[in-house]
């Protein structure tokens, strides 16, 4: 580390000397413990200048505009959420839902969207930027974005937004030309500037796509460079179980050639709960034998996702959410759907771990079991009956903390959030891994923490100058004050900000400032760069 931090003092004082009136820097934060991601923390400065670093040592060279006192703080690169549900504030015609203040009150600089499978093919689109523009080599290739966010974001292209496009809500599989067509889609995303191709296996209709046409298409992501991103067909044992749906997960990037991310790995349900140490031994040989599979988890033992995908089985979902409705009209087929809502409860944990976190007013914040009781019907009724007024949220508390803890000690495991509205998880996930799992728990020391909320992260996703302190990153740095870091949201209250975030730096612009926002955006969108030659 000592010479790390020689060979970027060097860099500074340059700057420092270069003969100009000038401050050397526009900001520094001085005399923090600095983590600078993937090396060992020490007691130092973090000199910025523009949107660049442009000091990381013991003392920083010359003057500042501003300095920012970090006596007892931590010092750290901005963290980097692998899952995000974030999408519709940053398309939000309201600059101020742009700035997304729940990440930032976290610490969080840079998302990732388009998750799920959900990913809108029209990258350009989502970035804000001119849709005709194609890729190419450097970002000024893939146009300016016309707005203004407060994080930095990338996404992928998602199999259910092309699917949807092409094929529509079906149960079926693509002729040729519709194959051809969603290749087509792919392919152009990602000279767009997508990560990859993401999936949601376990959710219809992307639960229709067999494995050949989710390797197809992850070739079209794997020939631009990309990333094959899988919310698994099964985590639980609603279909080919939690094994089975990592091994489809491995084998499809083994036949694509593409580096595999599980998103948010879990064991979820009571069938599968201890499961998590076989699931680390399947994928490290996957590893040892040669491929490049990594995964994110959120630290919570409740998953979000809709009531209908919890319970409902996926044929009586075939033909979209009208069709849904009419089946729940027909006793016949209810006398076959029955059943199978019955075990997906069971395999959840019950009526009493489903909390309807949205959804009809007067079902929010009520576990399943207390509407029925309140109802006086059964939970399957219960279920449905919010199921025909409309689609609803539901927090799952499905997981054991011995899993969670497994999964957590894994290095190629980095943080994420999955963060949706009505989850604590969309205003403190990284707040609750530090106070929770860090602090209080020692399941992992910060260290850990913090590279694998950045650096790790970074690297992984080839994030060129994000998750690392050092001269000529960016400067999205972030201080927070390791006796007040800490979650305020819960399930009961889910929408509350974090505490104990000092300061958050976005591409050198202060966008918390003594735990205040400041209402500046610094954040941009990160286009990927696709493979040299292959976009022409």
């Amino acid at each position: 580390m000592a010479a790390g931090i020689t060979l970027v003092a060097a860099a500074g004082v340059a700057l420092a000397q270069g003969g100009s009136p000038e401050p050397a820097a526009d900001l520094i934060l001085r005399g923090g413990t600095v983590y600078p991601g993937n090396a060992a923390p020490f007691k130092g400065d973090v000199a910025i200048r523009g949107d660049r670093i442009v000091y990381v040592g013991p003392k920083a060279p010359g003057t500042a505009t501003k300095i920012i006192d970090a006596t007892g703080m931590i010092v750290a690169p901005g963290f980097i959420d692998t899952h995000t549900h974030v999408n519709g504030a940053l398309a939000s015609g309201d600059p101020a839902a742009r700035l997304v203040m729940p990440f930032l009150t976290q610490g969080v600089t840079t998302a990732f969207i388009g998750v799920d499978g959900g990913g809108d093919p029209d990258v350009a689109r989502t970035f804000g930027r001119d849709s005709g523009a194609k890729g190419g080599e450097g970002e000024a290739a893939l146009g300016q974005s016309s707005r203004d966010y407060g994080i930095n974001f990338a996404t992928y292209v998602g199999l259910g937004a092309v699917r949807l496009k092409v094929i529509g809500p079906d149960d079926r599989a693509p002729t040729p030309e519709e194959l051809a067509k969603m290749q087509g889609l792919v392919s152009s995303a990602m000279c767009q500037g997508a990560l990859g191709l993401s999936t949601g296996l376990f959710y219809a209709p992307q639960s229709f796509a067999k494995r050949d046409e989710v390797v197809a298409l992850a070739k079209a992501a794997a020939e631009k460079g990309g990333i094959y991103d899988s919310h698994l067909r099964d985590e639980s044992s609603y279909t080919i179980g939690l094994k089975g749906a990592v091994a489809e997960a491995i084998e499809i990037g083994r036949e694509a050639g593409i580096p595999v991310h599980i998103a948010h790995i879990k064991a979820l349900g009571v069938d599968v709960q201890g499961q998590a140490q076989a699931i680390i031994d399947q994928i490290e040989a996957a590893q040892k034998a040669g491929q490049v599979i990594h995964a994110d988890q959120y630290p919570w033992s409740a998953s979000g996702t809709g009531l209908s995908a919890a319970l409902i089985p996926r044929w009586a979902q075939n033909g979209g959410r009208r069709a849904l409705l009419e089946r729940f009209e027909n006793p016949s087929v209810m006398a076959k759907m029955r059943p199978e809502i019955a075990d997906n409860l069971r395999r959840r944990g019950g009526p009493a771990s489903l909390l309807i976190t949205s959804g009809p007013a007067d079902a929010e914040g009520k576990t399943l079991e207390q509407i029925a009781k309140a109802r006086g019907i059964d939970p399957i009724d219960a279920a449905i009956a919010i199921l025909k007024q409309r689609e609803a949220g539901v927090a799952s508390f499905n997981q054991s903390e011995a899993d969670i803890a497994a999964f957590m000690n894994r290095p190629w495991v980095v943080t994420s959030s999955d963060a949706s509205q009505g989850h604590p998880r969309y205003y403190a996930s990284f707040a609750r891994k530090y106070a929770n799992y860090v602090r209080d728990k020692q399941v992992i020391d910060l260290r850990a923490f913090i590279d694998r909320s950045t650096a790790v992260t970074a690297d992984m996703f080839s994030l060129d100058g994000r998750g690392h302190l050092k001269a000529g990153a960016f400067a999205d740095v972030i201080m927070f004050d390791p006796a007040r870091f800490a979650p305020r949201a819960d399930y009961i209250h889910p929408a509350l900000f974090s505490t104990g975030m000092r300061t958050v730096v976005v591409n050198g612009v202060i966008a918390i400032e003594n735990g205040e926002p400041t209402g500046a955006a610094g954040g941009r969108p990160l286009p990927r760069q696709p493979k040299p030659g292959s976009c022409r």
